[in-house]
């Protein structure tokens, strides 16, 4: 059994990892060498690292280790997409979601064991929380899915080009973890993804969003599924505490302070009869008027406590033409690994719940439909939906 005390080395930074050799006496960059060795190569084993010295590496292995989350199970989506569940080390069980694209790879990444916010259209939030994940256990992630796409093969490309933080958890409830990761992502000694590739999705924690102009320039997603406060709070209860005014206004300073001219995504849950009429369109294209964005358009993917309903095409048709006539680039994404249950809102984990949020809503959809909800809707797939 190795230490808890012992340093996991996939987590550090590059800065972090400068500091720890300079602390043991060593040239800082050592770190280069052993970010190159754990994040380029895939090598966990210290001893493998052969242009660092033997003393060096017995030092290394005295006071760290490079852990691993635990693979539970990979299922493989019939369009080519993956969706893992990995077990971190608060015992919980979370989920990431691979899908291939033409051009491109994009890595859907969890950053907490369930999640506070309690959104209601996400099958995350309906488990309650248990626990922020390390650095380590996001950037994990990451190696998992190019260890097990074939990325640390030599003859191939590396098969993840994005990722983005919108697995389970509000990334930025858990802000100095997922900045590491972010950076250890973005580093070129590491994965090397640029910038423009790396996004960070938030349902709206405006004071976190001030803080990162001063810690990063990763490309930003705002979750808005509404286009008045009365309706979001009703989806979103974070929403109360900020206001869709005040978000904004964050947003706006946040992409200010970068170099380029890349603008935010505002992410839009089409909810049937909730949130789809071509009046919330109209509403929402006031509303975005002074922010430049671009606009993606999520149909509803149904689970299993849930009763909101997939909107109609044609509403979905309607609400982009009316968005896009008003100047804007408008995407609709289209639903993949739902065969998996790993489309889009509907990743579960199996959370060891601290807020026993996840009883009540299995109390309440149970009442509600007569039908009997455990652990089993939560690790397999959820073939068997309201």
């Amino acid at each position: 059994m190795v230490s808890a005390e012992k340093l996991n080395l996939l987590g550090l930074s590059r800065a972090k990892l400068k500091a720890l050799f300079t602390e043991h006496g060593e040239k800082p960059f050592r770190a280069d060498q052993v970010m190159k060795w754990i994040h380029q190569r895939g090598i966990t084993d210290i001893d493998a690292m052969t242009d660092i010295s033997k003393n060096l590496r017995e030092l290394l292995k005295e006071h760290s280790e490079i852990r691993l989350p635990k693979i539970i199970e990979d299922f493989a989506s019939t369009d080519g997409s993956h969706k893992w569940i990995i077990e971190v080390e608060s015992g919980s069980k979370v989920e990431m979601v691979f899908i291939p694209e033409s051009g491109r790879g994009t890595l859907c990444v969890s950053s907490q064991a369930g999640c506070t916010l309690d959104c209601t259209f996400c099958a995350t939030g309906k488990q309650g929380f248990n626990s922020n994940l390390t650095a380590a256990e996001i950037v994990g992630q990451l190696w998992w899915a190019n260890k097990h796409l074939g990325g640390y093969d030599d003859k191939l490309e590396r098969p993840v080009s994005n990722v983005v933080m919108m697995g389970m958890g509000e990334p930025l409830l858990n802000f100095d973890n997922v900045m590491d990761a972010v950076d250890i992502m973005k580093d070129d000694c590491a994965f090397g993804l640029s910038k423009r590739k790396v996004t960070i999705s938030t349902s709206g924690v405006v004071p976190a969003i001030d803080k990162m102009k001063d810690y990063t320039d990763a490309s930003l997603a705002v979750s808005l599924h509404a286009p008045n406060d009365e309706l979001r709070s009703q989806l979103m209860p974070i929403n109360k505490k900020y206001p869709i005014a005040e978000l904004l206004r964050s947003v706006k300073d946040y992409m200010a302070s970068l170099s380029d001219k890349r603008v935010p995504v505002i992410e839009y849950t089409l909810i049937k009869g909730v949130n789809d009429h071509r009046q919330h369109a109209r509403d929402l294209a006031k509303l975005l008027e002074s922010l430049p964005c671009k606009i993606n358009l999520i149909p509803f993917n149904p689970f299993s406590l849930s009763d909101y309903e997939v909107p109609s095409g044609s509403s979905v048709s309607n609400f982009r033409q009316i968005l896009q006539k008003a100047g804007y680039t408008v995407t609709v994404r289209t639903t993949r690994a739902d065969d998996i249950g790993a489309a889009c809102g509907q990743l579960v984990g199996d959370v060891a719940d601290q807020t026993q949020r996840s009883d009540r809503h299995k109390k309440r959809a149970e009442s509600k439909s007569g039908k009997v909800f455990d652990k089993t809707d939560n690790l397999a797939v959820m073939a068997d939906r309201v």
